[in-house]
């Protein structure tokens, strides 16, 4: 299975960011993945965003789950997130990874059996 994140480099503060995880190798609405999203701020760990499963159930974060939104897009293959009203904090690398087992939250890479490449967003006025 291969990941690939596409979406605006760029985007302004109290802004909606979108970002798009296009799978290729596997139908998103397989039972054997589940498909995360975490970010990693310049200079910081790994921070886990949250997942959804093939059956389209989404578990967040905590900390984004009043903000955060994940979907599938079956018609494209497709793994979406929409993130709210997003700060200078959330400029970040974006990754989605894909996962066999259920492993909420985790930041531990070799936990992820796959990863995109990662896009870069910065958020900024």
């Amino acid at each position: 299975v291969q990941l690939q994140e596409s979406g605006p480099g760029l985007v302004k503060p109290s802004q909606t960011l979108s970002l798009t995880c296009t799978v290729s190798g596997a139908s998103i609405r397989t039972e054997t993945y589940f498909w995360n999203w975490l970010r990693q701020p310049p200079g910081k760990g790994l921070e886990w965003m949250g997942v959804i499963s093939g059956s389209g159930s989404a578990w967040y974060s905590p900390s984004l789950k009043n903000r955060l939104s994940i979907s599938m897009d079956t018609s494209k293959n497709q793994v979406t997130l929409q993130l709210l009203s997003v700060t200078p904090e959330g400029t970040a690398v974006y990754y989605c990874a894909a996962a066999k087992a259920f492993i909420m939250s985790s930041t531990s890479k070799a936990q992820y059996d796959q990863w995109g490449p990662g896009t870069q967003v910065t958020v900024s006025s």
